[in-house]
């Protein structure tokens, strides 16, 4: 892949999760009814809501700032696993009539964050260290 498809990629996958992480910060920040059912269901009612919240506005700043993409990356898929097993265990696919909505939406961000993190995994600390990755500024000389 080319540098700049691999570049585009990128950002477009970082975007995409990062505005649906951040969209759904509404609903839970203001304790919107959607919301309060969904996390009352899973017995997390309000401080379940409210930290997962907390999570996904950091997750998607993290995303978006370069030097931090990979930590991002990965606490994104660490948050959206727990919605998708939410889904598939307590909530189901539909949830108050969405035909699925929010259950897709989950299912991007994962894929999104996912992307990104195959793209950037050299840059954890510890974990890029040890499989030659390392500062962002090695890895793209060890690319070239």
């Amino acid at each position: 892949m080319s540098s700049k498809a691999r570049n585009a990629v990128d950002w477009t996958c970082r975007i995409v999760a990062a505005v649906i992480l951040l969209q759904t910060l509404y609903f839970k920040f203001t304790a919107a009814p959607e919301s309060v059912y969904i996390f009352s269901l899973l017995g997390l009612e309000p401080w379940g809501r409210i930290g997962s919240g907390v999570a996904e506005l950091i997750a998607s700043v993290l995303l978006l700032v370069p030097r931090t993409t990979a930590v991002g990356a990965l606490l994104a898929l660490g948050i959206i696993s727990g919605a998708i097993v939410s889904h598939l265990t307590v909530l189901g696919i539909v949830v108050m009539d969405d035909g699925g909505e929010l259950f897709a939406l989950a299912v991007a961000v994962f894929a999104c964050s996912a992307v990104v993190l195959a793209l950037h995994w050299r840059e954890l600390p510890i974990v890029g260290a040890l499989f030659g990755g390392g500062t962002p500024g090695r890895r793209h000389a060890l690319q070239s």
